[in-house]
């Protein structure tokens, strides 16, 4: 079963997050071959685009294709107070827990319209109230493990010692409503707040939310390009979309979609810029499958190597591991079929040691 890459979708009241989630899903309606049929109403899964399967696909003769898939979840409800229980309060925090990724909406686009929960365009602002909550919520989590730091501390061990000094690094962070992941904090340091799975750790991509006509050059809006700065500092991602403009898109056959695209100055959709961004953020990549059943694409992060790359199919292919045949989609598309790639001595054998590289087209061998 292919890992399904969670990631949630925040934001203030009326900053476009639920235009922009139904786009998203409506995009990725045809969930038809997914392990889950009954989806909870706010979880959308969207197919990673990828025309290699395509390819594969065609000179394989596959029944079917299945890309790797992202699942978005709208995570909605947050307005200030929510870590004291206000809107939907613990509900919302409980869904932030669960997500490998936050997408955070920010509007940056004036309507007399649609009016803005605080009642001005100031997305730092935006930002500043959602990090706000979080820290509230996850300084209540250091405290407890504080807490019990100082009964394991009669122990004399020596890394709670450590863990004590990190635990009051964050809180006096969290204190300052700044979030964990801007901290700069140690692999060490990261791995000993590990199990707290503090909200404020988890990796952020920042979606600003601008009218139709700006999404191709948003050089001039400034709230987009503070958005940037702020983002910069913790080497996140900014992605500028308009919901509308995504929701139209939505709704139109593929071709269609295209041209309206090419007329905006876009190569492609705000949701396949999204994807891409959040493979990154979570250092993610794809090898692919392919025969006569079907091509498919796994998603794994970077660095795997080939035994574990197994398991994704299936945990005897990780057991009984022998060997991966591998040959590069690129290699393989040069040559036209495997049997031509072979003979050029393309298609390698690959052992318990070696690192999946993005793009592999791979044969496991194993012995269960």
């Amino acid at each position: 079963m292919s890992t399904n890459l969670e990631v949630g979708i925040v934001g203030l009241p009326n900053v476009g997050k639920s235009t922009l989630f139904n786009a998203i899903t409506k995009a990725g309606a045809e969930a038809a071959n997914y392990p889950f049929c009954t989806i909870e109403p706010n979880v959308g899964v969207v197919d990673v685009p990828d025309k290699r399967l395509d390819v594969l696909s065609d000179m394989f003769k596959s029944k079917k294709i299945v890309p790797a898939a992202m699942r978005f979840v709208d995570i909605a409800g947050l307005v200030k107070g929510a870590s004291k229980g206000e809107g939907l309060g613990n509900k919302f925090l409980s869904h932030i827990r669960e997500v490998d990724a936050v997408a955070e909406v920010v509007r940056c686009f004036e309507d007399g319209n649609i009016t803005h929960v605080e009642g001005s365009i100031d997305p730092l602002r935006d930002i500043d109230i959602i990090n706000t909550e979080l820290c509230l919520a996850d300084m209540e989590t250091v405290e407890k493990r504080q807490e019990r730091l100082v009964k394991l501390a009669k122990t004399g061990d020596k890394k709670v010692k450590l863990e004590q000094a990190v635990m009051e690094k964050v809180m006096a962070g969290l204190s300052d409503g700044v979030p964990a992941r801007r901290l700069g904090l140690t692999e060490e340091e990261q791995e000993l707040l590990g199990e707290l799975h503090l909200l404020t750790m988890k990796p952020v991509l920042y979606i600003t939310n601008v009218a139709e006509g700006e999404v191709a050059d948003p050089s001039g809006n400034e709230h987009v390009q503070a958005v940037k700065k702020y983002a910069a500092e913790e080497n996140a991602e900014v992605i500028v979309v308009s919901a509308k403009m995504e929701s139209e898109v939505a709704e139109l056959p593929e071709e269609e979609a295209k041209e309206y695209l090419e007329m905006a100055g876009l190569e492609e959709t705000g949701l396949d810029r999204l994807i891409k961004a959040g493979f990154k953020l979570l250092g993610l990549m794809t090898f692919l499958t392919a025969g006569e059943m079907e091509s498919r694409a796994w998603t794994i992060k970077l660095n795997t190597k080939a035994p574990q790359a197994a398991g994704k199919i299936h945990t005897d292919f990780e057991r009984g591991f022998i060997r991966a045949e591998i040959v590069s989609f690129d290699d393989l598309v040069a040559c036209g079929s495997k049997a031509a790639a072979r003979e050029k001595g393309l298609v390698r054998l690959e052992g318990k040691d070696y690192v999946m590289q993005d793009g592999d087209v791979v044969e496991f061998r194993f012995n269960v």
